[in-house]
């Protein structure tokens, strides 16, 4: 996002950020409600018959899933085509509110300020949010290409496979070994998404600002090589 900005409908993202604290806020407090305490309370007590409910997590995903869509369908929205780059910044926010109500149960745990547990903290806090950016910004990626339906059941899945990971991770911290290479896999083409979200002209004048940024930075190199074969001769010289 960095990359691109001011190439893109800036004003639209912030505005997403807002909503997506909002649904984020319910998104999370459903999950934590009817996935995560039925599943703490099967890990404290063996003896419980109660879990990680399959019906649950579909139930919760899809509706949050339905709702980034409906965000994503807003007039504002679609008429600078900005669905990825408007992902990027909902999921942002929605995966942030996720980590918090998340964060706040595991600072009740007995072992949270070990350096495990202060570990698992961080890593809930950097690569929750930004494994909820990449599915909602594939998610507006494949609106533009028309796929409603196959957006909103992809998304789906994804963020039903980040629930179960991330709450697993919470007492098997090992599970990170197998969350963060898909996010680190995902975050290249992320930039295809977003390249999407910027209009033809601005595409242009980037291209050309990188075009003109590597030229300089040839110039440079070079100019340090010539320096340094002269530095070279001058010194043989004297000798």
């Amino acid at each position: 996002m960095t990359r691109y900005s001011g190439f893109y409908d800036l004003p639209t993202a912030w505005s997403q950020v807002f909503w997506g604290i909002v649904l984020g806020g319910l998104y999370a407090v459903a999950a934590d409600g009817a996935l995560f305490e039925p599943y703490y309370i099967q890990v404290m007590d063996d003896n419980a018959y109660t879990g990680l409910n399959i019906i649950s997590l579909l139930l919760v995903t899809l509706l949050a899933s339905i709702g980034t869509h409906f965000l994503l369908r807003r007039k504002r929205v679609r008429k600078g085509g900005s669905q990825p780059t408007s992902g990027w910044a909902l999921g942002l926010a929605v995966g942030g509110m996720v980590g918090m109500v998340l964060m706040y149960r595991m600072f009740a745990f007995p072992d949270t300020f070990s350096p495990d547990g202060l570990l698992n903290i961080a890593l809930i806090s950097v690569f929750t949010p930004r494994a909820e950016a990449l599915i909602t910004a594939k998610h507006g990626y494949m609106m533009l290409q028309d796929k409603r339906w196959g957006a909103i059941l992809r998304s789906t899945f994804w963020r039903s496979a980040l629930l179960v990971s991330v709450y697993s991770a919470v007492f098997i911290p090992l599970v990170w070994v197998f969350i963060l290479p898909f996010i680190l896999l995902a975050t290249p083409a992320s930039e295809t998404w977003i390249w999407e979200s910027v209009p033809r002209e601005g595409r242009r004048r980037l291209r050309r600002i990188w075009a003109d940024q590597a030229r300089e930075k040839n110039s440079i190199s070079e100019r340090v090589v010539d320096s340094a074969g002269l530095g070279a001769s001058i010194a043989n010289g004297e000798e």
